[in-house]
């Protein structure tokens, strides 16, 4: 998982600077923004959106648009339950209400400990063994109501 660094203003006009002359370079300074701490901070959007001349707006728009970029840090662990139709079909509903209740939030959001962040993503391509999820970058199909606390356990260690 990435790391959670504190933002460090100078340690992000280096990274801009190592890749501002690169042709597009604002996709390329977002990823080691988000590698380097873990998410990319307000203020570095404004610095990014300084030195490359652009509006708060245009950076802002760019990192909200790719599902990737973040602007909280998440969790040491990343659990992204399928909420598409098939996942639904197959009693997804009841699953993803029993991991949020296990784990006490809601989708979108983190654990107080920051261990985990739950996700919801709209298919995962196990359609034949929905419901299904990832944890990390570990799939999960044929999850049901039973199955919830085994993946929470896991998903807390």
């Amino acid at each position: 998982m990435v790391s959670q660094a504190r933002y460090d203003e100078a340690e992000v006009a280096e990274l801009i600077e190592e890749r501002r002359g690169l042709e597009g370079p604002m996709l390329p300074i977002l990823h080691a923004i988000q590698a380097r701490f873990g998410h990319v901070p307000d203020a570095a959007v404004r610095q990014i959106a300084a030195a490359l001349n652009l509006t708060r707006a245009e950076v802002y728009g760019v990192v909200s648009f790719y599902h990737d970029f973040h602007k909280e840090p998440r969790g040491r662990h990343v659990l992204k339950v399928c909420r598409a139709e098939a996942c639904q079909a197959a009693g997804g509903d009841r699953v993803a209400g029993a991991i949020e209740a296990a784990l006490g939030i809601g989708f979108g959001e983190t654990t107080p400990d920051g261990q985990v962040t739950l996700e919801a993503v709209y298919c995962l391509g196990l359609c034949a063994t929905a419901p299904s999820a990832m944890l990390d970058r570990r799939v999960v199909g044929r999850l049901s109501e039973s199955r919830v606390g085994a993946l929470i356990e896991e998903a807390r260690l």
